[in-house]
């Protein structure tokens, strides 16, 4: 393989390095490359997750590289904790209302489901908790990472509260009492302080790596390498940290990147400069080589799941300009919050069809209003963007999704349906020829609002951060052409292509084209 002179410097480094690479600039390319020159070695590689997982063990099997184990961080903590033990692991998370019964959680006079509130901060905690590096609970600040104004508020008044209750239910966990969460069986891998049996460790997707397994990594007496992208960390509302950051090794970069073109490049290098509003570097050297022309995988990018159903729905049954689709990850994914509460139960709770509401949580409210109060409390946003796509569609979001799934092609066949459907989140790592931005992420006037409205004392720097980070991600997502909202767009200093004046209609006030 043809390589660059930065991906030779750390082929031929010593010792622990960390490596902050651009988007599409041969990550896993430069780490096969590294084990080939370390083949008497026994190398362990920390994907990001089980696909990331699964498509490095094909690439190092092709290269003949049996030396090398390849595991994600939960993958390798359930051999080291589940394995041969009496625990059972839930496959998902708790629901609020099954933390409410487990632990007799009573309703109060004064405040609206107040137990179900008290357990949605407690299972935040849980997952506060079994993602840092603290030896205990109560090391932590449970309020540090509450922000909106009235949740904050609840976790003040029963700080002592959640914390007590915290520490029971793992107690329960810990003496497999209720089945355990992957999180949790993380935590007690991290708690354990294992040595691994390997030579050298390759931490890929480092800038979303918990605290936990941060810790346990740095522990190692192995060569330590740790790659990432600074710039692409969005995964701190699960309390990931930028690791990269965090280590005191010393820096390689992988600046070229071979997805996209320069262009590309110049629009990502821009976006990320809008950190200095906020006194975050965003300075970083991106240089783009990549030289693709076709337009087959088309995908639309979005920030939430909100943005992309109105998107689907708009093109798929409104506008007709697709036939057939694919959602990353399942499209039931984008149709359940994150503790199980389907869109349908909170229809029926919007259309008073009480009596149809499968979920508890949704069935304790009397109506909407009750549940929009629920989420001011409690900062569920998954929750928040389904109220409000039903109430954008009402009676017509049934019909709507059935359609959508009656399109909806199979995962072995995405690469041939007309568009494909994802959040930032659900596409980490995905590449496509042409990407059409939603307008939904956050622009360079709304960061300026922000900051003139609230100051920057007062502001989440850490989510803005991020906010700008899923932006950045979303445009080095194409190896071709990028449809992006002229909203945004950098407010200066970008000349834009601009699609042609006849098709308005068809643009969905996407404005600019940026073609590799």
């Amino acid at each position: 393989m043809n390589l660059t002179n930065e991906q030779i410097a750390i082929i031929n480094s010593t010792g622990n390095i960390k490596i902050n690479a651009v988007a599409g600039s041969g990550k896993t390319t430069t780490l096969i490359a590294y084990a080939k020159a370390r083949k008497d070695f026994r190398i362990l590689y920390i994907a990001f997750n089980k696909s990331v997982k699964t498509e490095a063990q094909r690439k190092f099997k092709e290269q003949g590289l049996n030396n090398v184990k390849i595991e994600t961080a939960h993958s390798l903590a359930h051999q080291y904790i589940v394995r041969g033990s009496e625990y059972k692991v839930k496959n998902d998370v708790y629901k609020t209302t099954e933390i409410a019964e487990i632990l007799g959680l009573q309703a109060t006079d004064n405040i609206k489901h107040a137990e179900y509130v008290l357990a949605n901060h407690i299972n935040k905690f849980i997952t506060y908790f079994c993602n840092s590096n603290k030896a205990k609970v109560e090391d932590l600040d449970y309020e540090d990472v509450v922000f909106e104004s009235e949740a904050k508020k609840f976790a003040k008044n029963f700080k002592l509260l959640i914390l007590k209750y915290t520490r029971y239910l793992l107690a329960k966990m810990d003496k497999g009492e209720i089945e355990i969460l992957h999180d949790f069986y993380l935590k007690k891998f991290q708690q354990m302080k294992p040595q691994l049996p390997y030579d050298y460790i390759l931490f890929d997707e480092g800038q979303d790596a918990s605290e936990a397994m941060l810790d346990v990594f740095l522990a190692q007496q192995a060569t330590k390498v740790i790659v990432g992208d600074t710039h692409q960390q969005i995964y701190a509302w699960r309390y990931a940290i930028n690791s990269l950051e965090k280590v005191d090794y010393p820096v390689f970069h992988l600046s070229s990147s071979f997805r996209f073109s320069n262009e590309i490049a110049s629009l990502a290098t821009r976006i990320l400069k809008w950190k200095k509003h906020i006194g975050i570097e965003g300075r970083v050297i991106i240089n783009g080589f990549g030289d693709s022309e076709s337009s087959k995988l088309r995908a639309v990018l979005a920030r939430t799941n909100m943005g992309l159903l109105i998107t689907a729905i708009e093109l798929l049954i409104e506008k007709k300009e697709i036939k057939t689709l694919y959602f990353e990850g399942r499209f039931e994914r984008y149709t359940y919050a994150d503790e199980g509460a389907s869109i349908y139960d909170v229809l029926n709770l919007y259309l008073d069809k009480k009596e149809h509401i499968k979920d508890r949580l949704i069935a304790s409210m009397e109506n909407i209003e009750e549940l929009e109060d629920y989420i001011e409390k409690t900062e569920d946003s998954q929750l928040s963007m389904i109220v409000d796509v039903v109430k954008k569609y009402a009676e017509k979001l049934p019909e709507y999704i059935k359609i959508i799934k009656n399109n909806h092609i199979e995962n072995d066949d995405k690469n041939s349906v007309d568009m494909i459907f994802s959040t930032v989140h659900k596409c980490k790592g995905m590449e496509y020829d042409e990407v059409t931005l939603v307008n939904d992420f956050i622009t360079e006037e709304k960061l300026k609002k922000l900051i003139s409205d609230f100051g920057l004392k007062k502001l989440n720097l850490s989510k803005v951060n991020e906010e700008i980070n899923l932006l950045y991600v979303a445009v080095t997502r194409t190896m071709n052409i990028l449809n992006i909202p002229s909203e945004l767009l950098p407010v200066s200093g970008i000349r834009p292509i601009f699609s042609p004046p006849e098709e308005p209609e068809n643009s969905r006030e996407i404005t600019a084209i940026y073609k590799g």
